[in-house]
Formats: structure tokens, C-alpha cells, sequence
């Protein structure tokens, strides 16, 4: 039996234009020969539709979809997943069709997530196989949902898991699963998002043999109909794929998610607030790749606090970009700014005279352009400045899209070092800072209050471990808090030599992290998500700071001595 398996590119909510491309695909695949062709789930509606999964005519137009898709399977099993529709209920389903009627009951999504059970029914049983006869023999194929191997007899079993792309997953497929029979895996390309979380699609199709070794497997990130003969898999040789580093994956799925985002919202030209700062810089190159130098527009709004350092890095850049670049000095505005404010007898601190730095730029300069230009402007905001809250609402929070907000401060590093060709190495030397005083001073190494070797490491711990002030206090107190959370050993002792100046610095950002972090980030930019606890995809509420009792008991302790 030779198998096709479509990797397609999902336009989520848009049934018609999903239709007419699986219409394309059968054809396709029909006339190649095929006995079958598999699609991925929810592969006419898409994934992430949110409440439009309740809208009754959007689901009925679905299912004419699905209608249209059965009627062009003449001398062809389609197997392909769609919304089952049975009276008040939904069901996540996958229809098995030939010669233009259904050939065995439609199979249900079961073990639905949180997300998916808002709008799906997840029933207790379902059928998980079934059997159809093609040239004269008979075939019973396997469904799943998951990565769970049924271990049943089956001829052939495909495996229908999410093709959401997350960057602790592995994309190399070795070792994966362990089958007792041929599997084909099969997901979906493109961008999906739900609101302020995007997320990209890295399709993951393969073929595996019945021993777990994969055979054959379809290009990540890229839209393709590939073909299998069943019985030719377990005389396959096993595929030995090539070592690929966490900074490739990664900038691999933000190149694609930023380029697909952009597509999606019809921009092409974006401008970019450049600092001499590595997060700015690693943004820079990733828009210029994607969109093209002729499209990037790199602005350097200097104040008196930015040292010549820095704005010649910015310079030299844009320089080894090619990009267009303009310096717009803000000194003058702030300063108006403040002394119309003061005019008024209102104070102006030296901390708000710092977020009317920040809002100057983006709010005013970058903003102009970027519709003076019929563009976007970016926000470049790593993970670890938006767990805590460290930057200026509408100022350098603003921005159309974030696109390294899901990435700690090390992995921005990581891309700044994969793509050093083009990234000055001063900026990656350089002290990271905000310069909007003199207590910032970068050519007297003075930065940003974060000292990310070990605060990147914290905040991923709240973030990503859900470890509170209790956990992690319990951990300094028996010494095995670098081990667990990750970081190089010696640096708390290097950075807070008192338990007093531990406790400080864990109280200050836990509130960061918990109150203003969160008011901040429900009005921040969507996120370009790399994992599954992206904010946005996180669900937060506004409540306030909160110590356990046992927090303070073992504070109280490490104080007394």
C-alpha cells in the first residue's frame, strides 16, 4: 500500500482556504499513485480558533468542508481531522473516508487538555482502530492522540500528536517511541496563536519503523506531501540525523514564526530601536533575515546618559547589516518634557525622568516612524526583564510583536553567538544596561540591577518550576539551590555573602515578579512562544504579593543566626 502523508501548512480559521489545499493535496497524491493519504488533526479548522470553536455556523461550515472532502475521495482513503458535530456536543474527531462515504466511525480525541476541554466533549471510550479492505486485502490501522503506543495489533499505526514547537522537545525523532508496528507521525506547519501567545508549528512528520528507528522524515518548518510504501518500512534503514544545537532550533522557529506573523498581518517593513545592546542587536539580525535589510529601519535615540560605546556599536550594526540608520537624540524632549511638568509643581523623580527616556522613544519616535513608513516597530524584551517587570509600560514594553520575549537572557546570548558573523562581538561583551542614568554607566561597567548568571536561573524557577520564596529558601538553606535551579555554582555566595542579602534580593523580585511584573505583561505585546509556559500562555491574575507561613518561619531561622 503506498501512503501519503501531507505536512500541511494550517491557516487556522480559515476552513475554505484548508479545504482547497487538502483538495489540491488528494489529487496530488491520487495521481501518484497513492491508496491513502493522511492529514493532521484539526487540519480544516486549525488549532487555536479560541471561542470560535462556539460559533455554531463557523462549526457547520466545518463540516460542509468536511462534506467536500469526502466527495473528492474516489479511489482514495483520506484520513484527515475535522469537528464532529453530534446534537450540544463537539468532539476533536479524525474521519477515515474512501470512494465518498465514511468507511468506519470517526475517532475521538480523548485525554483532552485544559484548553481543548473548554470546547471539545472528551468521551470515556472511543474507537481507536479500525479495518478496511484495499486490493483484496485487509488492513486495520491504529489512531492516537498521543505519544502513547497502544501496543494492539495493527498493520499500521498513526500517531496524531501536537506539532506545536517547544524547544526542550526533541525535533531528531531518535530513540522517540517504541513501536510493534510501522508508524507514520503526522502534524502541521505554520503559525497558530490564541490571542497574546503565537506559537509556531514545526510539523515533526515521520515515518517509524517497527523497531522505533525513524526511517524517514519530513523537513521542519516547511510544507510537504511525502510518500511511503507500507510494506517497505520495516526494511528501511534507520535515519542517522544530523546533530543540531539549541541556538539552531530556536533561531530556526523564531525566524519562521516571525516571518509567518508578519505574512499573516501583511507587514513587511519594521523598525527597530537599537541601543548597542545585545538584545536589540539579536533582534536586528533576526528582522533583517527575515524581511530583508531594505525593510529594517534601525534608529539610535541617544540620551546624555549613552556612552560613545554604545552608539558606535549601534552604528557599526547596522553597518554589518546593511540596514537603514538614523540617530534621533531625545535629550531635548525629555527635558522640554520635564520642564513643562514642573511648570505644573509636579515633582519629576529621577526614576520617572528614566521611563520618560523609555517612553520617549518607543511611544513617540519609534511609533512615528514605523507609520510614517506604513511599518512596525518591535519590542525586544527577553523572559527574564518581563518576569519582573523590568521595563517601561508603553516605552520599551511597546511593540507589535515580542519575539524574544520566551527566551531567557543566556539563550539571547546563545543566538547572539550563533550569529556572530553580524553582531558586533563589543555588544556581546558589553555590560547589559539601560543607560538612563549614571548609575548605568557601561564604560565604568555599570548595568542593568539584574545579574542575569544567576537572576535568569530564579526567575525560571517561579516561571517554569512554579517554585515560590518557600521552595527556594528551603533549597538555600540546605545548600542545593544552584544545583536545582541550574546555575554555576558560587554564584549566590559571590552575589549576596549574607543570608540577610539573599532574603533582599528574593523578596524583590518575587514582588516584581507577582505585582507590577503581572500588570505589565497583561498589557504587553504578543509573545512569540518557544515553550509551554510563554507568558500569555500562562494564566495570571492580579492579586497581589503573598509569603507562606512557612516562608517566614525559615526566614525568620536563617535571620536569627
Amino acid at each position: 500500500m503506498k501512503i501519503a502523508y501531507a505536512q500541511m501548512k494550517i491557516a487556522a480559521g480559515h476552513p475554505d482556504l484548508n479545504t482547497k489545499k487538502i483538495l489540491q493535496f488528494i489529487n496530488e497524491a491520487r495521481s501518484q499513485g497513492a491508496d491513502m493519504i493522511i492529514f493532521p488533526e484539526l487540519a480544516i479548522s486549525g488549532q487555536m480558533l479560541g471561542d470560535t470553536f462556539w460559533e455554531e455556523s463557523f462549526m457547520r461550515d466545518c463540516e460542509l468542508c468536511g462534506e467536500e472532502i469526502i466527495e473528492a475521495s474516489d479511489n482514495i482513503t483520506v484520513i484527515f481531522g475535522n469537528v464532529s458535530l453530534n446534537w450540544l456536543e463537539k468532539f476533536n474527531a479524525i474521519f477515515v473516508v474512501r470512494d465518498g462515504k465514511l468507511i468506519a466511525a470517526p475517532v475521538l480525541k480523548t485525554f483532552l487538555s485544559r484548553e481543548e476541554e473548554k470546547y471539545f466533549y472528551d468521551p470515556t471510550n472511543t474507537i481507536s482502530a479500525t479495518k478496511f479492505k484495499l486490493n483484496e486485502k485487509i488492513y486495520r490501522v491504529a489512531f492516537s492522540f498521543d505519544a502513547e503506543n497502544p501496543h494492539n495489533e495493527a498493520d499500521l499505526y498513526i500517531n496524531f500528536t501536537d506539532s506545536q514547537f517547544e524547544s526542550i522537545k526533541s525535533i531528531s525523532h531518535e530513540t522517540y517511541y517504541e513501536f510493534a508496528h510501522p508508524t507514520i507521525k503526522i502534524g502541521s506547519v505554520g503559525v497558530q496563536n490564541m490571542s497574546k501567545k503565537i506559537y509556531t508549528f514545526d510539523g515533526g512528520s515521520a515515518v517509524f519503523n517497527s523497531r522505533g528507528e525513524v526511517v524517514q522524515i519530513a523537513e521542519p518548518f516547511a510544507e510537504s506531501l511525502n510518500f511511503i510504501e507500507l510494506d517497505e518500512i520495516d526494511k528501511m534503514p534507520a535515519l542517522k540525523l544530523p546533530e543540531v544545537s539549541e541556538a539552531d532550533k530556536i533561531y530556526r522557529a523564531i525566524h519562521y514564526g516571525v516571518k509567518e506573523f508578519l505574512s499573516q498581518i501583511g507587514m513587511s517593513k519594521v523598525v527597530i530601536g537599537v541601543s548597542g545592546g545585545i538584545d536589540s542587536a539579536v533582534a536586528a539580525a533576526l528582522y533583517v533575515q527575515v524581511v530583508g535589510a531594505e525593510n529594517v529601519y534601525l534608529v539610535n535615540m541617544p540620551s546624555k546618559f549613552n556612552s560613545s560605546t554604545t552608539k558606535n556599536l549601534s552604528e557599526q550594526l547596522a553597518k554589518n547589516l546593511g540596514c537603514k540608520y538614523f540617530v534621533v537624540p531625545i535629550q531635548e524632549s525629555v527635558d522640554w518634557t520635564v520642564k513643562q511638568l514642573e511648570s505644573a509643581q509636579i515633582e519629576v523623580s529621577d526614576f520617572v525622568k528614566e521611563n520618560i527616556q523609555a517612553r520617549d522613544r518607543s511611544s513617540r519616535i519609534l511609533a512615528a516612524i514605523a507609520a510614517s513608513v506604513g511599518g512596525v516597530f518591535t519590542c525586544n524584551a527577553n523572559k527574564a526583564e518581563s518576569t519582573v517587570g523590568y521595563a517601561t509600560l508603553y516605552g520599551d514594553s511597546a511593540g507589535f510583536l515580542s519575539a524574544l520575549a520566551d527566551l531567557w537572557k543566556f539563550q539571547v546570548y546563545d543566538l547572539a553567538r550563533f550569529k556572530r558573523e553580524v553582531i558586533p562581538q563589543g555588544i556581546i561583551d558589553i555590560v547589559p544596561s539601560a543607560e538612563l542614568s549614571t548609575a548605568q554607566n557601561v564604560d565604568e561597567g555599570k548595568g542593568d540591577p539584574l545579574r542575569y548568571p544567576y537572576h535568569d536561573y530564579l526567575f525560571r524557577a517561579f516561571v517554569e518550576e512554579n517554585l515560590t520564596p518557600e521552595d527556594i529558601l528551603k533549597l538555600y538553606t540546605s545548600g542545593e539551590l544552584e544545583k536545582e535551579i541550574g546555575c554555576e555554582a558560587g554564584l549566590v555566595e559571590k552575589y549576596f555573602p549574607t543570608a540577610q542579602a539573599f532574603i533582599a534580593d528574593l523578596e524583590r523580585w518575587w514582588k516584581q515578579f507577582t505585582v507590577m511584573g503581572v500588570a505589565k505583561r497583561i498589557q504587553s505585546p504578543p509573545i512569540l512562544a518557544v515553550t509551554n509556559s510563554s507568558f500569555g500562555a500562562r494564566q495570571e491574575s492580579q492579586n497581589g504579593v503573598h509569603f507562606t507561613k512557612k516562608y517566614f518561619e525559615l526566614k525568620d531561622k536563617l535571620l536569627a543566626k
